[in-house]
Formats: structure tokens, C-alpha cells, sequence
């Protein structure tokens, strides 16, 4: 971002930007610069801008004269006003809303930024830069794109005549680093007692849903918790964007595919998913269960692919069962409603909820694990975990506190197996015996 002191200063530095980029097509063989490397492109724009400024006697500082030169460079083979945003490792999500207005979201967090792009023309030519760069084509006949970056980053473009105000992007960043349970646990999202938990249920090969909204950290807790996967395992992972990083040094990756523009050659997730049975894994990865692949995976959980973890979007972890209920539906298998709950029932051992709270904190807000289907017909649980908020500090921050529910978790047969029975155990007894009163009124 370009900072002046006045506006005087402001406009003469408008002024020479404007000029700059008028004259600069006129002046370099673009045909000769893209075979140039990023480095050496912006080297011979920068001693354009500068011997620019010199000829008009400009009273632009050198500074800015640098970062006038940036722009160009990235908006001649970058993603424009964009770039300084990508590089930012503090921005976990970009929202573009037409040229004018640009949010960004830090710590949970969404706020307007001063960046702007010249007009609509200059934003939809940066949204197909962004669409071609990754195989896809985003135009007034095929105005929606869906896809992943080159750093791993997901972005989802819209553009006129579906989006009303103009070209709409949305950034989902790639993280660098890679999160821990450990690390969660510093963060606040979780207690000691909680990550020990999902620790031994990830290593006692249980399958485990994660539960959340849009932005509460699903992929994230499921990175952390594969890390816990044994490494003589062989991890077949399905995406539509591939997210997941696994430490694991025998994964095979698999990523979907849209119809090309012939409406040919989609490879849906369920395709994967279907494959990936084939594939002799030891788990199945399935990094969002979104449609008719449910039943797939639901049949795989119950016919021998333990350890199975995959997330979904619910508010509540119960919810889970009733959206995976609707998703079997949709298959069209028409399997009755109690063969269905039966199934999930069956091939889900736990499930947690995360989310993100209105000050932006994630946190895991339930842990509850599967208990089979009950007198009623309907998909049991109990609650091992629940976060129960108590109130906002001064500076509007959620607290509460982290309660256990049971000091005998039912996957305490498969932990014996794994001769983790003890640290499970002893962990739920530390766990219940920090816990408040509201653990008896856990179903809610």
C-alpha cells in the first residue's frame, strides 16, 4: 500500500502512476518480457519507472517510484492488486466484491483493505489470468470457476452476468505451516485432555467425522490429527481441492476434476472415492463429504476401511447424522430410513464439531461418539466433550470452559487393542475431574 502525506502529494502520485501505465505498453515489447524471468521483468520495469521519473523531473519518491514498478510487473504476469495480499502469511482468506472493495480476514477476522483495482475491466482480466493459469476458463458463458493455485491456495471466481456488482474472487489461503493438536492447544481451540483424545482415536484407527461450518478449521484439525496415522500405512486421500498435507510418507493424493468445456471429462469425487477401494488403502481420506459419494464411503467404513476420517459441513455434530442421511438420499439408492441410520450408525465411531466463534477464535465445541441406533430408531451418541461459554473479556474475547462427559468412552475395546487403554482412561479421569457441573445436561 502506497502511503503519501498530503493531498497534494496523493494526486501527483496518481498522476504519475496513471502516466506510467499508459506510456509503458508503448515503450516495452511485451512479446520480449514474458520470456523474461519474474526477476529479471521487474529489474528493466523498475529502470523504466525510474528513468521515467527522471525525464518528467517527477517529485515521486524513489520508494514509491519501487513500488509503482511492482504494480506493474504484477499486473503485466501477476494477479495484480492481489499479489501483495498472497504474500501476506497473516491473510487466511481474500474477498474481492467488484474493483472497489477488497476484505481480508486475519485471526478470524474480516477487514476492508485500501486496495483497489482500476475498474471492472482490470479486475475480470486478473480473474482469467488466475482462471487460465490454472487450466480453467472464466468468461460471460462459463461465469463460474472453481480451482486450486499452484501454492495450493482454493479460489472460487464469479463473474457478470452472475454476479450482479461485478467479478467476485474468493481466496481460501494455503498454509505453510503445518498445525498440530499440539499447537491447537496453545491456541486455545482445545484442552491437553481433547487432543489426547483425538490423538489415540486417530492412531486406534476409529473413522471420525469433523463437523463445521465454512472457515472453522475442518481441514485444518483433520491435518493435525493425520499426523497421528501410523507411517507404515498406505493413505488414500480424495479432494476436490487438495488441501490436506499429510506427513505421511506413503499417501497417494487424488483430486477431482470439472467437465471440460465440452461437458466431458468430470471426475467427481465419488469417482474417487469409488476408485480409491481398489487402490488396497489402509485408510480412505475424503477431504469433504459434500453428495451422492456419502454412500460410498459410509459402505467402505463398514466393510473394513477402519480408520477412515473425511469432513463435513453441520452447526451442530448431530447434525452431521442428518445431513449424511439426506446425502444417502440423494443417490437415489431409496434404502429405508432405517437401513440408512443403521448404515451410518455402523461406519461412524466419532464425530467432532468445530467452530468459529463471533470474536473469530475457533474452537472444538463437541466431541461425541457413536453409540449405535437406539430404542427410538434414531442414531445414538454420547457426549465425551463440550465447550460451554461463560462470557466475553473486555475486549469482546469468548471463554468458557472445556467439560468431559464420561470417564468411559466405548472405543476403549479398540484402545486395549492398541494398549492405549490406560492413558485413555487416566486422560477422561483428569478430564471429568476438571470439569464444571453442566456435564450432566450435555445433550442439548
Amino acid at each position: 500500500m502506497l502511503i503519501t502525506n498530503s493531498n497534494e502529494e496523493s494526486q501527483i502520485l496518481a498522476k504519475f502512476r496513471k502516466e506510467v501505465h499508459e506510456i509503458i505498453l508503448s515503450r516495452i515489447n511485451l512479446a520480449s518480457a514474458f520470456k523474461l524471468s519474474p526477476q529479471e521483468l521487474h529489474s528493466k520495469v523498475e529502470n523504466f519507472v525510474f528513468n521515467f521519473a527522471n525525464e518528467k523531473r517527477s517529485r515521486v519518491t524513489r520508494q514509491e517510484q519501487t513500488n509503482i514498478a511492482r504494480e506493474l510487473v504484477n499486473n503485466m504476469i501477476g494477479f495484480g492488486p492481489l499479489e501483495i495480499l498472497l504474500e501476506d502469511e497473516t491473510i487466511s482468506d481474500i474477498v474481492v466484491n467488484g474493483p472497489f472493495q477488497v476484505y481480508v480476514e486475519r485471526n478470524g477476522i474480516l477487514e476492508l483493505t485500501a486496495i483497489k483495482f482500476r475498474d471492472e475491466a482490470h479486475l475480470l482480466q486478473i480473474a482469467q489470468r488466475i482462471a487460465h493459469r490454472v487450466g480453467r476458463r472464466v468468461d460471460t458463458s462459463n461465469p463460474l470457476c472453481d480451482a486450486r493455485l499452484a501454492d495450493g491456495s482454493r479460489v472460487n471466481i464469479v463473474v457478470p452476468p452472475i454476479a450482479l456488482d461485478g467479478t467476485s474472487i474468493s481466496i481460501r489461503k494455503f498454509s505453510k505451516s503445518v498445525m498440530s493438536l499440539q499447537k491447537m492447544v496453545s491456541y486455545g481451540n482445545l484442552t491437553e485432555e481433547m487432543a489426547k483424545i483425538l490423538q489415540i482415536a486417530s492412531i486406534c484407527d476409529l473413522n471420525i467425522i469433523i463437523s463445521g461450518g465454512t472457515g472453522s478449521g475442518k481441514t485444518t484439525l483433520l491435518n493435525a490429527m493425520s499426523q497421528w496415522i501410523d507411517p507404515h500405512e498406505r493413505i488414500v486421500t480424495c479432494e476436490d481441492a487438495a488441501e490436506l498435507k499429510l506427513q505421511q510418507p506413503h499417501v497417494v493424493r487424488l483430486e477431482s476434476r470439472p467437465p471440460n468445456i465440452e461437458n466431458r471429462g468430470e471426475i467427481t469425487i465419488r469417482d474417487l472415492v469409488k476408485n480409491a477401494l481398489r487402490m488396497r488403502p489402509d485408510r480412505i481420506i475424503v477431504g469433504e463429504v459434500r453428495g451422492l459419494e456419502c454412500i460410498d464411503m459410509l459402505q467402505a467404513m463398514n466393510t473394513g476401511q477402519d480408520g477412515s476420517m473425511s469432513t463435513i459441513h453441520a452447526n451442530r455434530a448431530r447434525e452431521a447424522f442428518i445431513r449424511m442421511e439426506n446425502m444417502v438420499a440423494m443417490a437415489k439408492f431409496n434404502l429405508p430410513s432405517d437401513v440408512v441410520k443403521a448404515q451410518i450408525a455402523g461406519a461412524i465411531n466419532l464425530v467432532v464439531q468445530t467452530d468459529r466463534l463471533h470474536d473469530g477464535s475457533r474452537k472444538i465445541t463437541e466431541i461425541i461418539e457413536v453409540t449405535g441406533v437406539d430404542d427410538r430408531g434414531e442414531i445414538g451418541y454420547q457426549h465425551l466433550f463440550k465447550f460451554v461459554p461463560l462470557g466475553e473479556t473486555a475486549d469482546h474475547k469468548v471463554f468458557g470452559r472445556f467439560d468431559a462427559a464420561t470417564d468411559q468412552p466405548l472405543f476403549l475395546k479398540k484402545a486395549i487393542a492398541y494398549g492405549l487403554d490406560k492413558e485413555l482412561l487416566s486422560t477422561m479421569e483428569t478430564a471429568i475431574e476438571g470439569s464444571g457441573d453442566s456435564r450432566n445436561d450435555f445433550d442439548y
